[in-house]
């Protein structure tokens, strides 16, 4: 069975989003992200805020790709609604981490943490649904 055979194939909300939208929105948050993530790289790489500012940004990125492969290589709903939590929180703390350096910054994610909310209640629901 294709990944999106199997996802079809899985319990969802009436409200999820077709797997268009969702491209599309992910065509909208990533620019953000890199101009955003690499901006405060950039600021550490100079000296300009401290290297721990880019902890909550590594940690988000890991957890941001890792939820294609385990969502649809692995197929494993539980793990995945695990990683979409750690992306969802690291949002809020890259927020915190870099609100006194570059306010810009931490404002400029609430489109992503946004999308994220929706996409984590989407998950924990595909997740309960299926199991």
């Amino acid at each position: 069975m294709t990944w999106m055979d199997w996802y079809n194939s899985l319990a969802k909300p009436s409200w999820t989003p077709a797997p268009a939208t969702i491209g599309l929105i992910w065509q909208v948050l990533y620019p953000i992200i890199v101009v955003t993530f690499g901006f405060t790289f950039v600021q550490a790489f100079r000296g300009k805020v401290p290297w721990k500012i880019t902890v909550p940004f590594v940690v988000n990125l890991v957890a941001n790709v890792a939820f294609t492969p385990i969502q649809f290589g692995l197929r494993n709903l539980a793990l995945a609604a695990v990683d979409i939590l750690v992306v969802w929180a690291s949002i809020i703390w890259i927020v915190i981490a870099v609100w006194r350096h570059y306010r810009w910054i931490a404002l400029a994610q609430l489109p992503y943490f946004v999308w994220v909310s929706i996409a984590t209640v989407l998950q924990l629901s595909i997740t309960f649904w299926n199991h």
